[in-house]
């Protein structure tokens, strides 16, 4: 059981669904500006999230989930994340995970300047980081 003390309120909303509403004392996101850690009484701030792993840490117990893309809000004992889309590992369909990736890899291959290359790196990486986490969550 984690010290209520270091606790603060974690709000991650996706457009189909409040995705988590609780507690934690440490979460780690990655955003455009790097990989971050948040503990209670962090500094206000608001950045943009990269498509990575969000882990929501509270006591010795840790949840990982594919968050894709969004904004998060840091008011002190209040963070709040706004993602594009958020799934548990459970949530993930490996298959269409894998193909999303085959498709991916295959437009960057053929790059011919008829096709946006950023919006296929991300898309490319955002199937790794769903296979990644669904591969876990098999173990």
């Amino acid at each position: 059981m984690a010290d209520e003390s270091r606790l603060f309120k974690l709000k991650v909303i996706s457009p189909d669904r409040i995705f988590f509403d609780g507690e934690a004392d440490m979460i780690e996101v990655k955003t455009t500006e790097g990989e971050m850690g948040i503990y209670k009484n962090h500094i206000p701030l608001t950045a943009i999230l990269a498509p990575g792993v969000l882990k929501i840490k509270n006591g010795g117990e840790e949840r990982q989930a594919a968050l894709l893309d969004g904004f998060i809000e840091i008011l002190g004992d209040k963070v709040t994340i706004l993602a594009e889309a958020c799934e548990w590992p459970e949530e993930i369909d490996l298959n269409r995970a894998e193909e999303a990736r085959i498709r991916a890899e295959r437009r960057l291959k053929s790059a011919n300047g008829e096709i946006n290359e950023t919006r296929a790196e991300m898309a490319l990486r955002r199937s790794l980081i769903r296979i990644e986490l669904a591969q876990k969550g098999q173990k």
